[in-house]
């Protein structure tokens, strides 16, 4: 378990490095939030006001319509998500070559790739709404066993960006790539992210035990200068470990990618520290 999780903090230190070279690959994570609140107030605040939930509440239930709508939602959102994660991919395909990107190289990579995201972005979106669907219509065990299948899903296509900028293939082609490179990448997948979630998750604990302390000082001692400081610094620091999660796993899959494919990983990730990173002991 401890050999586990030293691997997980390594990489987590491998993916860090990179960021530290190069610290505007924070922009990518940082406009694909930004874009994605702008394209969720687009759909849902004129729907919102024009009555459409209210409409599906007294119908009882979701109508075609409301799965048309949530369908047009997440093309567009993955299109956003998945065009800003290609940059932020592609600037960090060039760091672990040697190189030294800069927000133009990101966005030009993924600029160059628009039919193939727009492609991935629908194929994710028919995904999303068919697993909505079912998790509507199922008991609890099914809502499980959906659960299961999205979290697969969501590891079969783990390396689909690296493969969409590297390669000229179709989106189709990328999946199925991507699910390939899953059979030798599994362990690092899991491990990997995993150990990042474990990481950022007790950063995330930490800071909000430190807020709450904070907090309820601050409602003894009436300080409300001292409250408003605390809850804005806290939603800064909040934000900002987002964002650098983000980044260092649009890093790691970059990594992993050029592991899958037979070169060196590049940059901190030595090539035992990728390989070594999971092993299914006899």
């Amino acid at each position: 378990m401890f050999e586990k999780f030293a691997h997980s903090w390594a990489l987590v230190k491998a993916s860090a490095s990179v960021l530290r070279s190069d610290k505007e690959l924070l922009v990518f994570p940082l406009l694909s939030a930004v874009c994605s609140l702008i394209v969720a107030a687009s759909f849902f605040v004129p729907a919102l006001l024009g009555g459409v939930f209210t409409s599906f509440e007294r119908s009882g239930g979701p109508a075609p319509l409301m799965y048309l709508l949530l369908f047009g939602f997440y093309v567009v959102q993955y299109f956003v998500v998945i065009f800003f994660n290609s940059a932020l991919v592609g600037a960090a395909l060039i760091r672990l070559d040697g190189g030294d990107p800069t927000l133009a190289d990101g966005l030009r990579i993924a600029g160059s790739k628009i039919g193939p995201i727009l492609g991935y972005a629908v194929i994710a979106a028919t995904v999303g709404v068919i697993l909505r669907a079912l998790q509507e219509r199922a008991g609890f065990i099914g809502r499980f066993i959906v659960g299961l299948i999205g979290v697969a899903w969501t590891a079969a296509t783990f390396l689909v960006v690296p493969v969409l900028v590297n390669q000229n293939v179709g989106p189709i082609d990328a999946v199925k790539r991507s699910a390939e490179m899953l059979r030798k990448t599994w362990g690092q997948n899991l491990i990997g992210n995993g150990g990042m979630g474990l990481v950022f998750g007790f950063l995330i604990f930490a800071l909000m035990c430190v807020c709450g302390g904070v907090v309820v000082l601050a409602a003894k001692t009436g300080s409300v200068p001292l409250l408003v400081a605390t809850v804005a610094v806290s939603v800064v620091v909040l934000l900002l470990l987002i964002l650098v999660q983000a980044a260092m796993q649009g890093v790691y899959s970059a990594a992993l990618y050029r592991y899958a494919s037979g070169r060196e990983a590049g940059g901190a990730f030595s090539h035992e520290l990728v390989a070594d990173a999971f092993r299914v002991k006899a």
